[in-house]
């Protein structure tokens, strides 16, 4: 996949990106997995990925059926088959969750997303959705000078009220624990929703004492990755206790660890969100109707399918900061 623009994060800056397509075939039916690995953050990120798949993708056609356990240590890979089970196991094009969403009639409310990077290319950014009529955007942070990503964040607040804009932040991870609480009281300033991942993960107790302390909610992004049992899952929810939690299916191990996240966060009284991960429309699309049937009211992080100039042709179409279905638009799977 082709990116229209870089995008620019605090670990570097993306053109492309590859994604791998299961696709299972019996007679007239059809099931499509994504398997979307993101270098240096996904558990799968591996130069021998592809082989790997090959190797779980010929033990399924032998024995017309796999454990998806045998998956845990390839969370890309596990999104990828559950993708293309539901599919296939469901009546419907690329229909993985059926809905009022999926036939059109509801919407889901999302956040625009700002790319880092020079000033001007941020404020270019910004005004495209505003003018696209988004009112939650999320401006990633973290790769220029803090400075002047505080002149950005108090241009939108001279210009729009929290009531009228609401606006997250993602760190990345880029803060020192030393200086993270000094950035976070100076973003309180104006009325952020939230932070992502201020600081990097593993630092559980630093992670802790900031979200006692911090004048803004922080939300745990990367921190959920690298964590696959329930037990441990549990524990780091109880040390940290967050106010959100960011879900992305495809970097946790698909459909059933985010229902696992969601079960575990609501046993708490956390809150949270679903975000996808750089998917193609085939693997937004699925998330997009996963995160539907959750009837969170929240803004979603699903609006990543105009990312890229190449992308799979789908009715998956966005009006006014919502993600809807097109009822005209039909699927284009050729390239697959």
């Amino acid at each position: 996949m082709h990116f229209k623009r870089p995008a620019g994060t605090s670990r570097g800056v993306l053109h492309d990106k590859p994604v791998w397509y299961i696709v299972l075939e019996e007679g007239d039916k059809k099931g499509i997995g994504e398997c979307n690995p993101l270098v240096g953050l996904s558990l799968d990120d591996r130069p021998d990925f592809e082989d790997i798949l090959q190797n779980f993708v010929r033990l399924f056609a032998q024995n017309q059926h796999i454990d998806l356990r045998l998956l845990e240590e390839y969370p890309a890979m596990k999104f990828g088959f559950e993708m293309a089970l539901h599919d296939f196991n469901t009546p419907g094009r690329c229909m993985f969750f059926p809905s009022e969403f999926t036939r059109g009639n509801a919407v889901i409310p999302i956040n625009g997303l700002v790319w880092m990077g020079k000033s001007d290319f941020m404020f270019e950014q910004l005004e495209e959705k505003l003018d696209a009529g988004f009112n939650c955007i999320k401006m990633k942070i973290g790769a220029i000078d803090f400075i002047s990503e505080l002149d950005i964040l108090k241009s939108i607040r001279s210009r729009f009220t929290p009531e009228q804009i609401e606006l997250r932040v993602d760190a990345n991870g880029a803060f020192l624990p030393g200086d993270a609480l000094e950035k976070l009281k100076r973003l309180s300033e104006f009325q952020i929703h939230s932070i992502e991942q201020p600081i990097k993960q593993g630092q559980w107790d630093e992670m802790a004492t900031l979200c006692r302390v911090s004048p803004l909610p922080i939300a745990l992004d990367e921190e959920l990755i690298a964590i696959r049992n329930m037990e441990l899952r549990l524990k780091m929810l109880q040390t940290i206790h967050p106010d959100y939690i960011i879900l992305k299916p495809s970097l946790l191990g698909g459909f059933s660890d985010t229902n696992q996240w969601i079960d575990l966060a609501k046993s708490l009284n956390i809150n949270w969100w679903i975000t996808s991960a750089l998917e193609s429309n085939i693997g937004l699309n699925a998330i997009a109707q996963f995160t539907f049937i959750k009837n969170n009211p929240l803004p979603q992080g699903l609006g990543t399918g105009s990312l890229y100039t190449n992308n799979i042709i789908s009715p998956l179409c966005v009006n006014k900061g919502n993600l809807l279905v097109d009822k005209i638009q039909d699927w284009n799977l050729s390239p697959i």
